[in-house]
């Protein structure tokens, strides 16, 4: 299918998809050309440029007018890292379990991840260090050492560049981020990414300051501590943070009011800055850990529940949308069932594991279609998308129609096929009922008796 300079135009402008032109190429050919490819191989190096710059700056020691603070070793950052690697594991699964309906690209996930885990946390370091510098801030700019950088400075940077891959993809590809739970998915991958290298960085301090300060006391109760307290207690900082800058953007996107897609975005910016400022100077006067994390995962859980309502009205928007199409008749009447509820999507996709695939693919692709399908109709009912949405409305609802034969959509009806388990025993019980009796002691007419008996025939007379 082929578009007009006009219809590629509006497209354009409403941040639209034009048809896909590389569905019947070979899937080697269709990576090579896509351009997510080289996005992702070009971030990946820049990420690990960026590693490797902090590595190299962490393992040297500085030079102070107090003395000189030793570098971190290569031993440390290993054991540092084998310590902070569960919270960024558990971080990741509670994101990506989040990002449902329409998820967003596994490489997006990636992306978010190393944006948070590299880019974020070096421009952090070099900024920090930069702005305590010219503040004549004691500490050198570093958050763990200088009070006031921690308070005045870090937060409003880390928070900055945090949230910098949000509104990348925001730019790119506006038309895909489109719920608050997609928005919280990203911003909370990026934040667990840079709180992964921070814990590296902190935990390695510990470990090299212990091993070298006789005052320290014992060097495995105080990493232990560090552990417990970034770990577990105080891990909802960061996520926390991202995500209110991601609800400010994601409030933006979907409004129309050109002063709210100005202003929000900042709002949830200055709001995620000062919860970071005010949790960096509990921190710092010295506030007990237990009752910062007992206040911190209250809102916390506060925010999960929000979100986990943001699901459930993601389902009811699916469900209002869809039955417009049906309404029309574009749709039949099971699509709205079939595509508004979670555990209905989840269902169809486990059975159709079972039936091949094929079917898997096919399955899996309809069910993106229809959410793309419901999100559009839902801006255009908002007024974010013009007309232009209505062919790629036509498109979705034929790719629709052509996957539907082979997809799973019911899966009360379509059911998981277990694997028939071969069974000798009945094989070998049909194997001799299919093998002829003898018929030599039989009688003739008998009724094992398979040839017709000569004598039968039609009365006589």
């Amino acid at each position: 299918m082929t578009l007009d300079l006009a219809e590629r135009r509006a497209r354009r402008a409403n941040g639209l998809p034009g048809p896909s032109a590389s569905e019947n190429q070979h899937w080697a050919l269709r990576v090579l050309t896509s351009p997510w490819t080289w996005v992702t191989l070009g971030l990946t190096a820049i990420y690990a440029g960026c590693l490797w710059w902090m590595y190299s700056t962490s393992i040297r020691a500085t030079v102070l007018e107090e003395g000189v603070i030793p570098g971190l070793n290569p031993s440390a950052i290993r054991r540092a890292a084998q310590l902070a690697w569960p919270t960024l594991l558990a971080w990741v699964v509670v994101f990506v379990c989040l990002d449902r309906f329409r998820p967003m690209r596994t490489l997006l996930w990636w992306l978010a991840v190393g944006w948070g885990g590299a880019v974020a946390t070096a421009l952090s370091m070099m900024i920090n260090t930069w702005a305590g510098q010219h503040l004549s801030i004691v500490g050198e700019g570093d958050p763990a050492s200088g009070a006031r950088t921690a308070v005045f400075i870090a937060p409003f940077v880390e928070e900055a560049t945090k949230a910098t891959v949000l509104f990348g993809i925001a730019i790119v590809l506006r038309y895909r981020l489109v719920s608050r739970i997609q928005a919280a998915a990203l911003a909370g991958l990026s934040a667990a990414g840079f709180a992964f290298t921070e814990n590296i960085l902190y935990y390695s301090r510990v470990i090299v300051y212990s091993s070298t300060t006789i005052e320290a006391g014992d060097p495995q109760a105080a990493l232990n501590e560090i552990v417990l307290l970034r770990g577990l207690k105080t891990a909802f900082g960061h996520p926390l943070f991202t995500i209110l800058t991601a609800i400010g953007l994601i409030i933006a996107l979907r409004a129309r009011s050109k002063v709210v897609r100005i202003i929000a975005p900042l709002a949830g910016y200055l709001l995620a800055a000062l919860a970071h400022m005010v949790f960096n100077f509990f921190a710092s006067v010295g506030m007990d850990a237990n009752v910062m994390a007992v206040i911190g995962w209250i809102i916390a859980l506060s925010l999960a529940f929000h979100l986990i309502r943001q699901v459930l009205a993601e389902g009811r928007r699916h469900r209002d949308r869809l039955g417009d199409y049906v309404m029309m008749g574009w749709l039949p009447p099971e699509a709205v069932v079939a595509f508004s509820r979670q555990r209905t999507r989840w269902a169809s996709l486990r059975n159709a594991v079972s039936y091949g695939w094929r079917p898997l693919m096919a399955t899996f692709r309809l069910q993106r279609a229809m959410s793309e399908l419901a999100q559009l109709r839902d801006a255009q009912v908002r007024g974010a998308i013009d007309e232009a949405g209505d062919g790629r409305a036509r498109e979705l609802l034929a790719t629709a129609h052509a996957l539907w034969p082979v997809a799973i959509t019911d899966p009360k009806a379509q059911r998981f096929q277990f694997p028939k388990i071969p069974n000798p025993l009945r094989r070998l019980r049909r194997r001799r009922q299919m093998t002829p009796a003898p018929t030599a002691s039989m009688p003739l007419g008998s009724p094992v008796y398979s040839p017709v008996d000569p004598r039968w025939g039609p009365p006589k007379g």
